[in-house]
C-alpha cells in the first residue's frame, strides 16, 4: 500500500475518530440535558402544586392553580379515581397513578444520552416516580406524587416537540459527521500529498541519478527547516561524498591502467624481441632480461600495493596487540641502510615504546617513509630517524635533506597516485601509492600522519600513535 494512502487512512482515520467522540458527546450532553430539563419542569410544577395551592381533596383548585403552568396536572383520590384536571381528559391518555409508583419507567432517553452523568442538578423526587405513556405514536413524560392528605397529584408533558428535536439533532450529526469524514479525507490526503512532496523529489532525483550515473545532481532545497529539510541536506552531503568517490575511483581505476600498463608494455615488448630474433648478443640478451625482472618486480610491487589499497576501502581492520615499536623501527632502519646508494641514516633519539598494533604493517609504514627519504635525497645528503615518547603518544619523525616538496603539491601527497613534478623526475619508477598506504596504517591504529617540507630542502614525516599498556 502506498505511503500516502497510508498517511490518508491513518491521519483520517484518527480525525474522524475524534470527531465522532467528540459529536457523540456534544450529541449526548444536549439530549440529556434537555429531558433532564423537563423532568426538573415536572417535579418544580408539582411540588409548587402540592404545597401552596392543594388544600383539602373536597375543594380542589387544579383549574386556577395550573393555569400558568408549562404541564398538565391531574388530581387523583386514594381510590386513583380522577378529580380534576388542567386539560380536557380526553385530550390526556390515561395513566394509572398506582402504577407509575409501584413501577417507575426508565428515563426516555436514547442509547447514547444514558452513557453520560446529569448535568443539570435537579430536586430529587423524595416519594413520587417517573413514568412514561406512549399512545397512538405520541408519548407524555409523567410525574406522580403521592399526597400526604391522601391521593395523588400527577404532571404530564408532551414528549413530541422534544422528539422531533432530538430526531433533527440526529439527522444533522448524521449529516456532519458524512461531511467531517469528507473533509477529512480529504484534507488527510491534501496534507499528506505536501508533506511527501519533498520525498517525492528525492525519489525522483535519486531515480535519475540512478539512471544517468551523474552525481553531481542535487535534491532542491526547500524553506522548510523541519526534519525533512534536514534529511535533504544530510542526502545531499551524501550524493557529494558518492560523487567525491566516484570520481576518485575512475581516477583510481585510469591511474592504475595506466601505471600497470608501463610494466606490462615493457615486459611483452621485450619478449617479442626476444621471439623475433634468436640470435641476439649475450651482453643486450642479459640487458633485457634485466629490465624484464625490474619490470617483473615493479609489478609485483604495484599490485601488492593495490590490494592493499583495495582492503582499506573494503573496510578492513588490522589486528592488534602489544608489540614494541623500537624494536620494529630497529629492524626496518637496519633494512633501509641496505637501500642507501651513498645516503648516510642516522638514528638520533631513540626510546622504547610499547604500543597495540600490527607488527606487519607498522614496519611496512616505516619502511614506506624511509624509503621515500633515500630515493629522493641525494647519495651525499642525510636521513634522520628519531623515535621519542610523549605524554599519551610515541612519535616517529623521519627526517631527510632531499629534494623536497612544493608548498602547492602538499595538500595533494596522500592522494592515490599522485606524485609531485620533483617526485616524477627523481623517481620515475615510483608508483605514488606509498603515503596512501602509510596513511591507512596510522589511520587504523588511531594516530596521526603530518608531512612538512622546503622544496630543495628537505622533508620532514611526523607519525604520532597511541601508547600502549606498558
Amino acid at each position: 500500500m502506498p505511503l500516502r494512502i497510508r498517511f490518508v487512512l491513518w491521519y483520517g482515520g484518527l480525525f474522524v475518530a475524534i470527531l465522532f467522540i467528540v459529536m457523540g458527546l456534544s450529541y449526548a450532553f444536549h439530549v440529556r440535558s434537555h429531558y433532564d430539563s423537563l423532568d426538573h419542569t415536572l417535579i418544580t410544577s408539582t411540588d409548587h402544586a402540592a404545597n401552596e395551592s392543594i388544600g383539602e381533596l373536597d375543594s380542589p383548585r387544579l383549574e386556577q392553580i395550573g393555569k400558568d403552568l408549562e404541564v398538565s396536572l391531574r388530581l387523583y383520590d386514594a381510590n386513583g379515581t380522577l378529580l380534576e384536571t388542567t386539560t380536557k381528559a380526553e385530550e390526556l391518555p390515561r395513566s394509572s397513578p398506582q402504577a407509575i409508583l409501584a413501577a417507575p419507567a426508565k428515563p426516555p432517553f436514547d442509547s447514547v444520552a444514558n452513557l453520560v452523568p446529569s448535568v443539570l442538578e435537579r430536586p430529587h423526587p423524595a416519594e413520587g416516580s417517573f413514568g412514561v405513556i406512549s399512545e397512538r405514536g405520541h408519548r407524555w413524560r409523567i410525574y406522580v406524587l403521592p399526597l400526604k392528605q391522601g391521593g395523588y397529584l400527577e404532571a404530564l408533558v408532551s414528549l413530541d416537540a422534544l422528539d422531533r428535536a432530538v430526531r433533527a439533532l440526529r439527522i444533522l450529526m448524521a449529516v456532519l459527521g458524512l461531511v467531517g469524514l469528507a473533509a477529512a479525507l480529504l484534507g488527510s490526503w491534501a496534507v499528506a500529498s505536501r508533506a511527501l512532496l519533498p520525498i517525492t523529489v528525492v525519489d525522483k532525483t535519486a531515480r535519475s541519478i540512478a539512471l544517468s550515473r551523474n552525481f553531481s545532481q542535487r535534491v532542491p532545497l526547500s524553506a522548510r527547516h523541519d526534519e525533512l529539510g534536514h534529511l535533504i541536506e544530510t542526502l545531499n552531503e551524501m550524493l557529494g561524498s558518492l560523487q567525491a568517490a566516484y570520481y576518485a575511483q575512475q581516477r583510481f581505476v585510469a591511474d592504475a591502467s595506466h601505471e600497470l600498463r608501463a610494466p606490462l608494455t615493457i615486459i611483452q615488448g621485450n619478449l617479442e624481441l626476444f621471439a623475433r630474433h634468436q640470435n641476439i648478443p649475450v651482453a643486450e640478451r642479459q640487458e633485457i632480461l634485466a629490465d624484464i625482472q625490474d619490470e617483473a618486480v615493479r609489478l609485483s610491487r604495484l599490485v601488492a600495493d593495490l590490494l592493499t589499497l583495495a582492503r582499506a576501502d573494503s573496510g578492513t581492520t588490522l589486528n592488534h596487540y602489544p608489540i614494541e615499536l623500537d624494536t620494529i623501527l630497529l629492524g626496518a632502519f637496519r633494512e633501509a641502510k641496505q637501500l642507501a646508494q651513498g645516503q648516510t641514516l642516522f638514528l638520533d633519539t631513540f626510546e622504547p615504546a610499547q604500543i597495540m598494533g600490527d607488527e606487519d604493517r607498522l614496519k611496512q609504514l616505516v619502511l614506506i617513509l624511509l624509503d621515500n627519504a633515500i630515493k629522493y635525497t641525494a647519495p651525499n645528503g642525510q636521513v634522520h630517524v628519531t623515535l621519542r615518547r610523549k605524554t599519551n603518544v610515541v612519535e616517529i619523525v623521519v627526517q631527510d635533506t632531499g629534494i623536497g616538496i612544493p608548498a602547492e603539491a602538499l595538500p595533494h601527497i596522500f592522494d592515490r597516485f599522485y606524485r609531485a613534478d620533483p617526485a616524477r623526475s627523481h623517481d620515475p619508477g615510483g608508483t605514488g601509492l606509498g603515503l596512501s598506504i602509510a596513511r591507512w596504517i596510522t589511520e587504523q591504529h588511531g594516530g596521526q600522519i603530518a608531512v612538512t617540507s622546503t622544496l630543495g630542502e628537505g622533508t620532514s614525516v611526523s607519525v604520532s600513535l597511541p601508547i600502549g599498556p606498558r
